[in-house]
């Protein structure tokens, strides 16, 4: 398998010594130190991107201009402290992924690979305040649970309301094994990869 190119934005040398350490047979890393350095990798074709947030001059989260260097890219975004209510922002400026900055390297090409795939990656916390938000404020469809079971259209109904596996478990009277099972049928029957995807889904914001 041909190792992925992925641009590592960041005017730290140590943090770039830390990002260096993802694993070299799936990854070919590449220094980026400013903003400008997004447009010229996506102008060479290429699209993933670990970002430092804590890079010198950037604009606000909420600022428009975002769009534009986001735009056909696949970007991470790492803090040193995480936030949920900065990972929100960030979500909504256009990246995919939101991640603490030392992430030990095998996490970091787990979220790399993530979003490379086309998921978008959360922290649990994050995930959950973000589905419990869909759950509250959009009605859910009533379309989603053809072809699912009675126990799969409940497990899936907690999932996509923010409910752990744990919580899932114990209000279902099953164990985390069997949760975990149903949840791969239910995303393979709906044709998600994760939870958000599920949320979507099940509130029909995705077909």
């Amino acid at each position: 398998m041909q190792a992925v190119s992925v641009l590592l934005v960041t005017h730290d040398d140590a943090l770039w010594q830390h990002w260096r350490q993802l694993d070299q047979a799936a990854w070919q890393p590449v220094r980026g130190k400013g903003l400008p350095d997004l447009g010229h990798w996506r102008d060479q074709g290429n699209t993933l991107v670990l970002l430092d947030s804590g890079l010198p001059n950037l604009p606000s989260w909420t600022d428009a201009q975002w769009a534009d260097h986001f735009s056909g890219l696949k970007v991470v975004v790492a803090t040193m402290r995480t936030s949920d209510d900065e990972g929100k922002q960030v979500l909504a400026a256009g990246a995919s992924g939101y991640a603490h900055a030392y992430s030990p390297a095998q996490a970091l090409g787990t979220i790399l690979q993530t979003v490379d795939s086309g998921s978008v990656w959360l922290g649990p916390t994050l995930l959950a305040r973000l589905l419990r938000d869909i759950d509250l404020h959009i009605p859910q469809q009533s379309n989603w649970t053809q072809g699912l079971t009675q126990r799969e259209q409940e497990v899936a109904e907690r999932a996509a309301k923010g409910h752990s596996n744990q919580a899932i478990a114990e209000s279902l009277s099953i164990t985390e094994r069997t949760v975990r099972a149903h949840l791969s049928a239910v995303f393979e029957k709906l044709a998600v990869t994760d939870r958000l995807m599920l949320a979507l889904k099940v509130h029909g914001i995705q077909s």
